[in-house]
């Protein structure tokens, strides 16, 4: 067979893994193993119900299958590129250039109170959750993202010098509020070209957090390190120990600040286990975050965390997306009341993830819709989804005649090529 059929495009993705898993002699379980996923998860990805992964887990996937040049599962360099394509933030750099400012002389200037800091971080909490408020059908105002950005560079360099300023009581409240001020740094440069600059920021809020010797502290941070270790595809095994450590940290008690970090580091552990395909360990997990949801009540969501009945509920979602289980997922889908998600990018995410619960049942007409009322939820949650750029592209090419203009439409809306 010549190099040309080797990548010819009539063969689907899913097709070119089964036919170089087959060429290496190796089985589903095998693959499977080496991928730290099910072997009903390498079928789906064979048989296409679930599409190209994000790029850091298809290299691994050529590695597994032996395969040296990944343009052998993908076809074409081209789709690589448009599937992976990362829209960078015009305010990435001045971000960038906030974390790597590193004074190692405090300045003169008169520090910010703990208690202004904490009034500015939670402020940002709120800008980062708020929906956009439109001036016309087809205006906007400023995304989260982009609030985040203007944000950020001054926050970090205000919360930095107050920690070097500040001491005792106040010094440790000023490093909380730098372990929340890295959260939403983290959040802003996720799905951009800067892993690197993610960890980092990872890093440095659980160094703040222990520094700070907070239990609420460590717990939130290591709700965002779990994102971090999952995203990498590292073992769950260390993820489920680093939440654990956590939760022993907590008080006990209903206290609902507590209960809901509590809950939100159960929930981190039932998606590590659903992400490696342990089924079993997930929902026993899952069941204890909804333990605490219940206990907390219907109306209660934390303030930032947005831990509640409603990510209790959407996140099952995800699960049953990770376990390959699409039915199972529509079926939660189906009663989920996003109105309960006090965030518009949460409800824009899990939209995200209906969608692609849908695009495995091979739903397109519903995928379209869902991504489009995601987009209206939270343009730019949708324009930095890895999920939403990688299929957008085909369905702008060939969904449904009745949603392609929808598709085509919300394709240049996000930036990707059609």
């Amino acid at each position: 067979m010549s190099e040309s059929t080797d990548t010819a495009p009539s063969l689907t993705f899913g097709e070119r893994v089964r036919r170089a898993r087959i060429r290496a002699g190796k089985t589903r379980p095998i693959i499977a193993d080496r991928m730290g996923q099910s072997t009903e998860w390498v079928k789906a990805i064979e048989t296409g119900r679930i599409g190209m992964p994000r790029l850091p887990k298809l290299i691994r996937l050529a590695h597994a299958l032996g395969v040296k040049d990944i343009t052998e599962l993908t076809g074409d360099d081209r789709v690589t590129a448009v599937t992976y394509a990362k829209a960078e933030h015009a305010a990435l750099p001045s971000v960038k250039h906030a974390l790597a400012d590193v004074r190692l002389k405090p300045s003169d200037r008169q520090p910010e109170s703990a208690a202004v800091l904490e009034a500015r971080v939670r402020e940002a909490w709120k800008l980062w959750h708020a929906a956009d408020r439109r001036t016309g059908p087809r205006e906007r105002t400023e995304g989260n993202r982009t609030r985040m950005g203007n944000l950020l560079p001054s926050l970090l360099a205000d919360t930095r010098h107050s920690v070097r300023v500040l001491e005792e009581a106040d010094r440790r409240r000023a490093l909380v509020a730098l372990t929340e001020t890295y959260h939403l740094a983290q959040l802003f440069l996720s799905f951009q070209q800067a892993p690197d600059l993610i960890a980092l920021v990872s890093d440095r809020a659980m160094a703040a957090a222990l520094d700070a010797d907070s239990p609420r502290a460590i717990a939130g941070a290591a709700w965002y390190v779990n994102h971090v270790h999952r995203d990498a595809g590292e073992a769950a095994e260390a993820r489920v120990d680093l939440a654990e450590q956590a939760v022993s940290l907590l008080p006990d008690g209903e206290e609902p600040d507590c209960l809901a970090r509590r809950g939100l580091l159960y929930l981190a552990v039932a998606l590590s286990y659903a992400k490696s395909g342990q089924a079993g360990d997930a929902w026993h997990y899952w069941d204890k975050a909804d333990d605490a949801a219940r206990t907390l009540g219907d109306s209660y969501s934390h303030p930032w965390l947005i831990f509640g009945r409603g990510i209790v509920d959407a996140y099952a979602i995800t699960m049953h997306n990770d376990l390959v289980q699409p039915a199972k997922a529509l079926e939660i889908a189906e009663a989920l009341d996003l109105s309960r998600i006090p965030s518009a990018t949460r409800r824009s995410y899990h939209l995200i993830e209906t969608a692609r619960a849908y695009g495995m049942s091979g739903e397109r007409v519903a995928v379209v819709s869902l991504l489009k009322k995601a987009y209206e939820e939270s343009p730019e949650t949708v324009m930095y989804n890895l999920h939403a750029r990688a299929v957008l592209p085909e369905l702008a090419r060939s969904a449904p005649r009745m949603v392609r203009d929808d598709a085509q439409a919300l394709a240049r809306d996000v930036g990707v090529p059609m």
